[in-house]
């Protein structure tokens, strides 16, 4: 229903204007044309019914604007390029190299202190979790 809501709000801005474009169209229609319509006295009828219809359509716009804003903004959610990130909204962050660094680090560690001694846990003693806890 999220996705409608938009759509609802359009006709709902949409209604103003097609009412009074209807009725222009009604008076003209009704005096057979625009001059016939001016000498029966229609003519101020025509004209503000014009201006409240281009006032009407300023937030018709408005919202036709923000949707279609809407709709090319990129999401989150694996919606990116084959190339990776569109627009680089991830502001930089590389997740492969976090874990690239962390298990080089993991092994220079290892290495320095030799083979570990997995005490109870299953993990050397002095060393930082990396992910989940275990228990």
């Amino acid at each position: 229903m999220g996705g409608l809501k938009p759509l609802f709000g359009l006709f709902k801005t949409l209604f103003p204007v097609l009412y009074c474009g209807g009725l222009i169209y009604y008076f003209i229609h009704y005096a057979g044309s625009l001059q016939d319509a001016e000498a029966i006295g229609l003519r101020p009828y025509i004209l503000g019914l014009g201006v409240a219809g281009l006032l009407f359509s300023i937030p018709l716009i408005v919202k036709l604007i923000l949707i279609f804003v809407a709709l090319r903004s990129p999401r989150s959610g694996g919606r990116d390029g084959p190339d990776g990130p569109t627009r680089g909204g991830d502001g930089g962050f590389d997740a492969d190299a976090v874990v690239a660094r962390y298990m080089a680090q993991r092994s220079r560690e290892e290495d320095a202190l030799g083979s570990p001694v997995a005490p109870q846990g299953g993990r050397p003693a002095g060393r930082p979790g990396f992910g989940r806890k275990v228990r």
